[in-house]
């Protein structure tokens, strides 16, 4: 396949198409998982989160999205992690330890609804569709028995401006109209039922 160009005396030559040319994303960003299986009760939280893979062209997300397990395959209790190169998914990383996580419940088509809001999610943070994407982290799909979450992870909790306008953002890019609430890592540590301060 080949493309025409032009050159200043008139002639059109014909110059071949790079097909194996990739389109580079802004930031590189990994996938990441916590495996549940074999999982002890008295190992400490993280011991079983391992790296996937780092991406950082569009192909490259593409060729390793279609090859992964979607969120609804998983296991109950597998945690499934998309977060920016560098950040590793925990309120002890740097860029997450003054932050918080907005949350959604996945109400709506089963564990394919799951998929959807995973995707979707995805695509937005990688495409740099946020007003806000500095201050995004990453985003977590957590299968559960009883109900499965997807929480969307930020650098600066107190920030209630900023939030809110991820917040309202991430609901529109999953097409989601039930209430999400955010919560704060620092308070998460303290109580593990703990309430929202931000709700949309």
């Amino acid at each position: 396949m080949a493309e025409e160009e032009s050159h200043n005396n008139g002639e059109v030559v014909e110059r071949p198409i790079d097909a194996g040319k990739k389109h580079p994303l802004e930031r590189p960003w990994t996938f990441w998982f916590d495996n549940p299986t074999g999982k002890h009760k008295s190992a400490a939280w993280g011991t079983t989160l391992r790296s996937v893979y780092t991406f950082s062209t569009v192909e490259d997300f593409w060729s390793l999205y279609n090859n992964l397990f979607l969120p609804s395959k998983l296991p109950p209790g597998a945690d499934f992690h998309c977060f920016k190169a560098g950040i590793e998914p925990k309120w002890e990383d740097l860029e997450c330890a003054h932050g918080g996580k907005w949350t959604a419940n996945n109400n709506r088509g089963g564990k394919t609804g799951l998929d959807a809001l995973w995707q979707n999610t995805i695509l937005a943070m990688i495409g740099e569709q946020f007003d806000e994407g500095d201050e995004i982290c990453g985003v977590v799909a957590s299968v559960r028995a009883r109900q499965d979450k997807i929480a969307l992870w930020t650098r600066n909790a107190s920030n209630e401006a900023v939030q809110m306008t991820v917040g309202r953002q991430w609901k529109e890019f999953m097409d989601y109209n039930d209430k999400i609430g955010y919560i704060f890592h620092e308070d998460a540590k303290k109580d593990k039922n703990v309430k929202n301060r931000y709700t949309l």
